[in-house]
């Protein structure tokens, strides 16, 4: 492989892990251009490659965000576990069936959600006192189960999907939305990974210093983020869903 393809791969990987481990979306930097740059490459094995990149970059923003941020645990290992197994399902389904039929329906949920948050200055500024009752748990399962088999199917956005559940489902402030999607979305690229393992589909010479620069940009962004705060946050997950609304709306209106 050439060594400029590698060097842009990089770039985009770290361009990916910084934007992750702010607020999620990582994955719309480096997937399409792994893509573009992979053209003779079967999807699922470009997929798969960048699951590892993704991981690295998810761990070193998540270990970041456990110095600073108080997480429920109880919550989170439920999460992670019934993620894990739905991306696996999800990925297993990427590697028999095209998954564009999907898109189409991000970009009406993606424009509503950039319209609210825009409208509601003060959507994730205060986290909300929850009593996690047996409702709050099912809420929490279920969003595991949707977005976990979602980031095994298709990927790009997964930590923005987390990121806006915490905040509107499950009462999180962006800042402990961020820290808490980053353990979950942990458990569903570990999930995929292992599936794509199995199926040899990682080419580890791609994946490899692609994850130790996702893992850069995922270590200076979440020290920025932890520093700036739950505005700057806010910001930012406005700039990546409006971003994943131009790149699905070309996938569907023009390609």
């Amino acid at each position: 492989m050439e060594t400029y393809i590698i060097i842009l791969l990089c770039i985009a990987a770290f361009l990916a892990g910084f934007v992750d481990a702010i607020v999620g979306g990582g994955g719309l930097i480096q997937t399409p251009i792994a893509l573009i740059l992979l053209p003779n490459l079967a999807v699922s094995s470009v997929i798969g490659s960048l699951k590892i990149p993704s991981f690295s970059g998810t761990a070193f923003a998540a270990r970041q965000y456990l110095k600073k941020v108080t997480l429920n645990w109880r919550l989170l290992f439920l999460m992670a576990f019934v993620a894990f197994i739905a991306a696996f399902i999800g990925s297993n389904l990427l590697t028999k069936v095209s998954n564009d039929f999907m898109k189409p329906v991000l970009l009406v949920v993606l424009s509503l959600i950039a319209l609210y948050t825009f409208i509601k200055k003060d959507f994730g500024s205060h986290q909300v006192k929850v009593q996690y009752t047996k409702y709050q748990f099912l809420l929490a399962v279920l969003i595991s189960v949707i977005i976990g088999f979602y980031d095994g199917f298709i990927g790009p956005g997964t930590g923005s999907f987390f990121v806006l559940a915490f905040v509107s489902v499950l009462g999180f402030d962006f800042l402990h939305a961020s820290a808490n999607a980053k353990m979950v979305n942990l458990a569903t690229n570990f999930g995929s990974i292992c599936l794509f393992i199995l199926k040899g589909k990682i080419i580890w010479a791609i994946a490899i210093p692609m994850a130790i620069c996702n893992a850069l940009g995922g270590w200076i962004g979440a020290k920025l983020a932890i520093k700036k705060g739950n505005g700057f946050i806010r910001i930012f997950f406005l700039i990546v869903v409006i971003g994943t609304l131009i790149r699905f709306g070309y996938d569907v209106f023009f390609k």
